[in-house]
């Protein structure tokens, strides 16, 4: 029986971020990408309810000894879960996590939802512009233009800077892999060096050229880290932290 991977997506992700980790892994292992339910929050704790969430999904599909990978808002959540289900993640992976600081302007998203300006943040996300491509703008523009979509990003995205997870991270007894951009400006080195400090089994893995979310920027530098990761070699590259 395979091991399930469950991959979790950040504030404007799409399961689409994880196509390449799918491919990669989708032979060895059952793959598993939940939408994360963002514009349908309630008002009152959405950070917690999103986590509430990946508990129904994990019991609903019956999921056991995970390995679980967070991106962003999801890594934030992956934690929290990691936390609360020490028994059940046997192995977490986080990349490009908040949970202890991101730089972000969320509150000027509904005044100035305009093509250029959208452009522009997305192309923030990578080190890369070119990554940013018109589809993945359109995308992200069809949500911050949208009311209902935009005031459940904001609540999520605020409910999350209020749930920071320094507390909870020695709590977290999975071996822990770090995959992080250097050139991350959303959540620097420094917070990848202290997820690093205060989680207690954690390794990491710093991808030169790489913004916010190696997965998608990255894919054969991140795959190749979490596969030898998974396979318990021991990960010697140019980049290393």
């Amino acid at each position: 029986m395979k091991q399930s991977m469950v991959l979790l997506h950040g504030l404007f992700g799409q399961l689409s971020n994880w196509d390449d980790v799918v491919e990669q892994f989708g032979q060895s292992y059952d793959m598993h990408v939940p939408s994360l339910p963002i514009y349908d929050t309630p008002k009152d704790e959405p950070l917690l309810f999103l986590l509430e969430y990946v508990e129904h999904y994990m019991e609903a599909n019956r999921l056991r000894d995970i390995i679980l990978v967070g991106n962003s808002l999801g890594g934030h959540i992956a934690v929290l879960y990691a936390a609360r289900h020490t028994h059940n993640v046997q192995r977490l992976i986080l990349t490009g996590s908040s949970g202890l600081y991101e730089n972000t302007n969320m509150g000027s998203f509904p005044k100035r939802s305009t093509a250029a300006y959208i452009q522009a943040r997305v192309e923030y996300t990578f080190y890369d512009p070119a990554v940013a491509t018109a589809a993945l703008v359109a995308q992200v523009l069809s949500i911050t233009t949208d009311p209902q979509k935009c005031l459940g990003v904001l609540r999520v995205a605020k409910s999350a800077q209020r749930h920071y997870v320094a507390d909870l991270l020695p709590q977290i007894t999975a071996p822990t892999l770090l995959i992080w951009g250097r050139e991350d400006r959303i959540t620097p080195m420094q917070v990848a060096k202290e997820f690093e400090h205060l989680i207690p089994d954690t390794q990491l893995v710093v991808i030169d050229a790489c913004g916010h979310a190696p997965m998608m920027e990255k894919p054969y530098d991140f795959n190749f880290a979490l596969q030898q990761y998974l396979n318990l070699c021991h990960y010697h590259p140019t980049t290393k932290g």
